[in-house]
């Protein structure tokens, strides 16, 4: 009970400090996996083709992150209630249910993508000239995809259970590794983009071990072999409540297949060409991964705050706590707007200037990906602050109300980014983004509005519960 009267007593502020920072840093690492591939194997004698692969095998590792968050996010919130409502005791069985399911589903992945091979590379935006790059990477990927679901699923749940700084440990440890392995493998052993693979896959399973290691150390709960067990009512409810973490990562596959679809098809018909539209989106992505992997941080960071306050019917504490990550979240998108529009061309060439391929032209590439980085992200602040307001709603239990919320920009972005080009040729599959961007942003304010004067009616009901009950 230490545990749930900090959460509850602690100053806002301080609290928000101690579970965002380190779960930002989490998420920020974690992606930085792709990301340091990519600038790796963009420097490299692979060139802008090398990210082109890495960027088509992207979508099949952020369904398998969408898929740990959907049970690891899930769980994460059912144990932060359970605390505030004072039902801890089935917890243990929450969290071996939720790790079972991602290993599943990560076996699942694995079937899919070696069943279906190249056949699913081209239809996520594989080229005749980067296909046989993106199978030597996603190859190797794919085998560590159950255990990097474990892995990511746990770190979700240590966060809640008061450890955000193990979770961040075990990332750390995982990232360094992949770091270092990089250019080893890649220049020194000349494997090339099978290397940067070989480093991802290295760097996931030490963050694995680390994460499983806290299992014997873990404060709200005790893991045992029954909790195992499959429990379709205690998963049904962690998959209700992860839900809109699942449909986020989701969107955010649709959203690229059909941006790399497009930007091939647009591409070829414009003086780029198909491969530079589609590795300067890739980059794009990557930062635009960084930046809302804050926002997700700084709400995700939050959720075992919200939720112990919200089973607590602390909801005085909850509305603070909304204020807060809004703040947040919208100072720091604003100031990544501003590196954004204003030094994108030293962004971009952190990834390599394009070189590295037969009759590339850099000057070309650079044409396209300069005021590609400035459009596609002019409204991040905006896709960020919906973002989090997804996640809110989702920490306070409110899955019917984040389910719509997590997928509504990215449904909005698909819709234009099939209309505006038609008009606007391949920068239009990029002005797209601001687009959904401004109409997602204006649909979420009536939405929060109504969630924020349904806490204020519960805070004064229980305010009011308070004042009449009868003291001793």
């Amino acid at each position: 009970m230490e545990n749930g009267n900090y959460l509850e007593k602690e100053r806002i502020g301080k609290l928000l400090i101690k579970f965002a920072v380190p779960c930002i840093l989490s998420l920020i690492i974690s992606c930085l996996y792709n990301i340091v591939d990519q600038i790796f194997v963009g420097n490299s004698s692979l060139g802008y083709l090398g990210n082109a692969a890495t960027g088509v095998i992207f979508p099949i590792t952020v369904v398998g992150w969408g898929l740990s968050l959907f049970f690891g996010d899930g769980a994460a919130a059912w144990l932060s209630v359970s605390l505030g409502e004072g039902k801890g005791d089935k917890i243990h069985r929450g969290v071996g249910n939720a790790m079972l399911a991602s290993f599943i589903s990560g076996c699942i992945v694995i079937l899919i993508a070696y069943l279906f091979g190249d056949d699913l590379l081209l239809l996520l935006g594989g080229t005749e000239a980067n296909l046989a790059l993106a199978r030597d990477y996603g190859t190797i990927i794919y085998a560590m995809m159950p255990l990097a679901l474990v892995q990511n699923c746990l770190a979700a749940i240590i966060r809640a259970d008061g450890a955000p700084g193990y979770a961040m440990l075990a990332m750390i440890t995982g990232a360094v590794c992949n770091i270092i392995g990089d250019p080893i493998a890649i220049y020194a052993l000349d494997m090339g983009i099978k290397g940067a693979a070989y480093a991802t896959i290295i760097g996931k399973f030490v963050s694995f071990v680390i994460c499983i290691c806290y299992l014997f150390k873990s404060k709200t709960f005790k893991i045992k072999i029954g909790s195992f067990v499959p429990n379709f009512g205690i998963l049904s409810k962690i998959m209700a409540l992860g839900l809109s973490s699942f449909l986020t990562q989701l969107c955010i596959v649709a959203t690229t297949i059909v941006n790399n679809v497009l930007f091939v098809r647009y591409g070829m018909k414009s003086e780029f060409g198909a491969d530079i539209p589609l590795a300067a989106f890739v980059v794009i992505m990557k930062l635009f991964q960084i930046v809302l992997n804050i926002a997700i941080g700084i709400a995700a960071g939050a959720q075992p705050i919200v939720g112990y306050n919200y089973g607590a019917k602390q909801y005085g504490r909850v509305k603070e706590l909304l204020k807060l990550i809004l703040v947040w979240t919208g100072g720091i998108c604003l100031f990544c707007t501003v590196l954004f529009e204003a030094m994108p061309k030293v962004l971009i060439a952190m990834f390599g200037a394009g070189g590295g391929a037969e009759g590339l032209d850099p000057q070309l590439y650079m044409r396209f990906a300069i005021p590609c980085l400035r459009i596609y992200l002019m409204f991040i602040v905006f896709t960020c602050l919906q973002k989090v307001c997804a996640i809110f709603t989702q920490s306070i239990g409110e899955a019917k109300i984040a389910a719509p919320l997590s997928f509504l920009r990215d449904i909005l972005l698909i819709v234009c980014a099939f209309i505006v080009p038609i008009r606007l040729g391949v920068m239009g599959v990029v002005w797209a983004a601001p687009i959904a961007d401004a109409i997602a942003i204006a649909l979420t304010i009536p939405i929060m509005i109504f969630v924020w004067k349904k806490l204020g009616k519960l805070q004064k009901q229980t305010e009011s519960v308070a004042m009449t009950a009868p003291t001793e």
